[in-house]
């Protein structure tokens, strides 16, 4: 079976580049007809927070990516927290030191960094001088009886020299073993396993076919392959994600905005505009071409309206063709992501999502927003939600761009009086005279044709220029001058601009 992971560590909120991760996995899996795990990489206790596991599981469900195997789900390839897996990493742990493919280190962290910086000044690249490789078996064993705090490290001149690793991304890798520490620690002195350590069995022990994670884990590569090879199983296939910049060029983190995916979801940007912004920062997709970009924001907006068999379904209604998904088209340099590219998918998406379904989703922030508002049946929302088609980039917007549909507007804020001496006084008396009578007409019938018809008409006809008509009725009922367009008002509405100017 076909087997990726996704194995984030519990010490923080999932962010954007984990969720990119998580995404390009499930795809992987699916395109290859296979599955994937959540694991939970909590060994290194130091940086464990509090409900990071629930916040990342909330991430996801948000984001439509269940996944196969893990916490709350199957639980076969089980346990999935590696702090619940201990007796499994000593096992492996013991088998590389009876087979001197691992050692016991006693060295104390003053000597450690002291040592360090002297082969440093020697020019040497090397971090440390393996002092305990050869310590004798009586010398280890008095030491463990005494108590001494130790680790185990990866003796790395056990394992034969290996041809260049392969990297499902980048191609072959060159040999980096250079940049390695120095027989990399694998059991720590609280008797955790590293990181090193803990991922190789885990991947084994669980059937991992591929591993796709961060380019930050590129360079441990080879030591990973060693490991493997010391401990005669078969690797994966790897593939390692470019890292994700900011718009200016440097590496994402949380100094620089938004990056966890809560922000996103507080912010009320949709599921399906996030995942699809992700996938363009990475996946080439379609072959090389000019205008390839632009083809797959098309690919994302008629896959919003029309809901084809033969695309699949990728979650929060982002869809995507398994035929064009190929783990050979992600792109090796790394990605910016552009938050005008977002705004861009965002309001498409807002714009060809069925409003009824939108009018459910916000009806219970209007109504936490605006309490003492009447208006706020779904029949209604419905309404606003079709005449902000196209004005609103996230659902959330509705509250700061027309409140004016849920509550009076605030006719004496600074806007609403520099819309108002916008129009002269006789030309907004004129407006106002003429909104007054169209709207008092017996024969005019509430409905947003006949209204829409009736203010087209009475604009024509008013003696001044039509825009001092229309910011007349703006002032009136929004006290805004950006607002949706007054030919689509709701009937309920029109009724304020009658009040009003009566």
């Amino acid at each position: 079976m076909v087997l990726f992971r996704f194995a984030p560590s519990p010490t923080g909120a999932l962010h954007l580049g984990g969720l990119r991760t998580a995404l390009f996995n499930y795809l992987a899996a699916k395109q290859l007809g296979g599955k994937w795990i959540l694991r939970i990489e909590d060994t290194d206790r130091t940086r464990y927070i509090p409900n990071s596991v629930e916040n990342i599981q909330s991430s996801l469900r948000w984001a439509g990516l269940d996944y196969d195997y893990g916490p709350g789900a199957d639980q076969t390839l089980g346990p999935y927290y590696q702090s619940e897996r201990l007796d499994l990493y000593r096992t492996y742990s013991q088998k590389l030191l009876e087979s001197n493919k691992a050692y016991r280190c006693f060295c104390k962290p003053d000597r450690l960094l002291e040592t360090k910086e002297r082969l440093k000044s020697a020019g040497s690249h090397l971090t440390y001088d393996r002092a305990c490789l050869h310590l004798s078996e009586e010398d280890v064993a008095r030491r463990l009886g005494a108590g001494h705090e130790h680790v185990i490290r990866f003796n790395s001149d056990s394992v034969p020299s290996s041809p260049k690793p392969h990297d499902l991304i980048f191609g072959d890798i060159s040999d980096a073993h250079a940049s390695l520490p120095t027989d990399p620690i694998l059991v720590k002195t609280d008797l955790f396993p590293t990181y090193h350590l803990a991922s190789v069995v885990d991947d084994h022990q669980m059937g991992i076919t591929h591993v796709l994670r961060g380019e930050e884990w590129l360079p441990s590569l080879p030591l990973h392959l060693d490991l493997y090879t010391a401990l005669s199983i078969t690797p994966p296939k790897f593939g390692h994600l470019p890292i994700l910049l900011n718009p200016d060029g440097t590496k994402m983190s949380k100094r620089s905005g938004d990056v966890q995916v809560t922000d996103y979801i507080k912010h009320g940007w949709e599921p399906s505009a996030v995942l699809y912004w992700l996938m363009l920062a990475g996946w080439r997709g379609r072959a090389q071409q000019s205008g390839a970009q632009d083809a797959l924001i098309n690919d994302f907006q008629l896959s919003i309206m029309v809901k084809e068999v033969s695309v699949f379904f990728c979650p929060a209604i982002c869809y995507l063709k398994l035929s064009q998904f190929d783990l050979n088209n992600f792109s090796k340099r790394r990605s910016t992501l552009d938050p005008g590219m977002l705004s861009h998918l965002n309001a498409l998406h807002l714009k060809h999502e069925d409003p009824l379904a939108l009018a459910r989703r916000v009806q219970p922030l209007i109504k936490v927003t605006f309490p003492q508002s009447p208006t706020v049946d779904l029949e209604y929302l419905t309404k606003i939600l079709s005449a902000l088609s196209g004005r609103i980039t996230v659902l959330n917007d509705i509250m700061t761009a027309a409140p004016y549909f849920f509550i009076s507007p605030d006719l004496a804020s600074e806007e609403a009086q520099r819309l108002r001496a916008s129009v002269p006084s006789e030309r907004y008396s004129g407006a106002a005279r003429l909104a007054c009578d169209i709207l008092s007409s017996p024969d005019l019938q509430f409905c947003q044709e006949d209204i829409d018809a009736g203010l087209k008409s009475t604009a024509k006809a008013f003696g001044g220029p039509s825009k001092h008509f229309w910011s007349t009725l703006r002032h009136a009922v929004t006290g805004m001058k950006a607002s949706a367009s007054m030919r689509h008002y709701v009937p309920e509405c029109c009724l304020t601009i009658k009040l009003y100017f009566t």
